[in-house]
């Protein structure tokens, strides 16, 4: 799995990982049941320390993209590909009504209003 972040960008870097992660799952490099390297693998292929690689897997396992199992490593989770997608469709909706000026209460009552 390659992953490459880019430095110019503001977000966090744990925010970074994870969203390569995503990324290479939505685009089919990582599949369901697929072993990821090792966090100190990929915080040295990323020139990161490993504790920000592990804050952004952990991000992803909390979202349920990932799953951690002791002696197995970190997987790519069951139906993670479809879930990955919903999951930045949802960040970017609420980023959007964000931007709008809208909190994420009034987002929840405008999607509890859509038949």
């Amino acid at each position: 799995m390659l992953l490459r972040l880019d430095k110019r960008d503001g977000r966090p870097l744990h925010e970074q990982v994870a969203a390569a992660v995503r990324r290479a799952i939505a685009e089919g490099e990582c599949r369901p049941g697929d072993r990821l390297p090792s966090a100190r693998d990929l915080a040295q292929a990323l020139d990161l320390n490993v504790n920000t690689v592990l804050r952004g897997l952990r991000s992803l396992r909390d979202d349920g993209v990932l799953e951690f199992r002791r002696g197995r490593g970190v997987t790519v989770a069951d139906h993670a590909d479809d879930r990955s997608g919903l999951l930045e469709h949802a960040r970017a909706l609420v980023a959007e009504a964000a931007r709008l000026g809208y909190s994420r209460a009034d987002l929840i009552d405008l999607i509890r209003g859509i038949p």
